[in-house]
């Protein structure tokens, strides 16, 4: 069984995020049951020919063109890859999609109904009903059609599954399934030792992510531990990483404060494993799978009340989760609930629970397995052969 994931980008410095590291993560657990899984996506930013794998998956990668600069990602696309979708989605048995309001997977996603191949839907969160005028053409142009006529449509939350049905209705969406997120299980991160304590924010530094209430936390807690040190590491695509540490300069705090910037897989987990608390107040985060590599390694994590992940980490104590609002200074709070993680037993008794908590629910293994019931279950509708491999 062949299964082309289609997103739209990727970058050395993994400036689009989350979709692209889960068509990875999906990639690399299908392949380990034996389904031969590719990527297809745009590639940008690379010195040299593009790579033909990316973390042990082979890729399709298309140089980006961008044609509508102000519209960001979405706004690039690949006459190239364009060329060739309809070879591309012939060539596989499943076509699985991260889809947005883009030039890439949409395109694709259309042209799999084209040809009638089977075709599954991701959102990762980023389709909702929209009141921009040239969203609003995409969806009659596209989206309702895929959205409706798909497979199926997969997503993080049931608030997810509503948004994105919303966009379709009054008229049904193509049948929809959860499916979470997974990591590869990690060995639990080594006690502190010596070393001062280590704040972590790994994420897009971008305004939906709050990194202004990351840094604005650093006085509450240099109160009290002022050897700490906060690194603030991810793609920053609008220079507000310098914003950021002019922003710790004036608050006193620039010598404790370090921009790491983007970071490959190797890396983020290094800093992971030399961190004491991880921390994401993102206003908006349907599942981040930045939170979730935190608690893989045993790292206690801050989070805030409208993540997805958050009722999973305050059930299981895998750290804190905050308030967070857009029009305010959330940094006080953010810094009270890392001050209490800074406690060492504390820190012990959320790092072992967010460790296990990866281990009870959120394994690659676990996830490819609910994916791998979702394509038989749309090859069965279908009275396809049923190549997909037995549990």
């Amino acid at each position: 069984m062949k299964v082309l994931h289609v997103v739209t980008l990727h970058t050395p410095t993994h400036d689009f995020g989350g979709p692209t590291r889960v068509a990875l993560n999906l990639s690399r657990g299908l392949r380990a049951r034996g389904v031969r899984s590719a990527m297809v996506a745009l590639g940008d930013g690379f010195d040299g020919p593009l790579p033909r794998e990316v973390d042990g998956v082979p890729s399709r990668l298309f140089q980006a063109r961008h044609v509508l600069p102000r519209f960001e990602v979405s706004g690039i696309t690949s006459p190239a890859l364009l060329a060739r979708a309809r070879r591309l989605v012939r060539s596989a048995d499943v076509v699985h999609v991260h889809l947005m309001r883009d030039l890439v997977t949409l395109p694709m996603a259309l042209m799999a109904l084209q040809c009638g191949r089977p075709l599954v839907l991701q959102t990762h969160g980023m389709i909702d009903p929209t009141a921009k005028r040239v969203a609003q053409l995409v969806d009659v142009l596209g989206l309702r059609r895929v959205l409706k006529r798909a497979d199926a449509v997969l997503h993080l939350t049931e608030q997810e599954r509503r948004d994105t049905a919303a966009v379709v209705a009054p008229e049904p969406m193509a049948p929809a399934y959860r499916l979470v997120n997974g990591v590869t299980p990690q060995e639990r991160r080594p006690a502190a030792g010596d070393r001062p304590p280590t704040v972590l924010y790994l994420a897009r530094v971008q305004e939906r992510k709050r990194p202004q209430d990351f840094v604005s936390a650093v006085p509450t807690v240099l109160a009290k531990h002022p050897d700490a040190r906060f690194v603030l590491a991810g793609p920053d695509t609008g220079a507000m990483a310098d914003d950021m540490l002019a922003l710790a300069r004036r608050l006193g705090a620039g010598h404790a404060v370090e921009y790491a910037g983007p970071l490959d897989h190797a890396a983020v987990l290094e800093r992971l494993r030399g961190s004491d608390v991880y921390v994401l107040p993102a206003v908006v985060e349907p599942f981040a799978v930045s939170v979730l590599e935190a608690m893989s390694v045993g790292l206690p994590v801050v989070v805030t009340r409208t993540g997805g992940l958050s009722p999973d980490v305050a059930e299981a104590g895998a750290g804190r989760v905050v308030d967070s609002r857009p029009d305010a200074d959330n940094g006080p709070l953010v810094g009270q609930a890392v001050l209490e993680l800074l406690d060492p037993a504390a820190n012990a008794e959320a790092s072992a629970a967010a460790h296990a908590l990866i281990q009870r629910r959120f394994t690659l293994e676990a996830v490819t397995e609910t994916l791998l019931g979702v394509y038989r279950e749309v090859m069965a509708a279908r009275g396809l052969p049923a190549a997909v491999p037995a549990p």
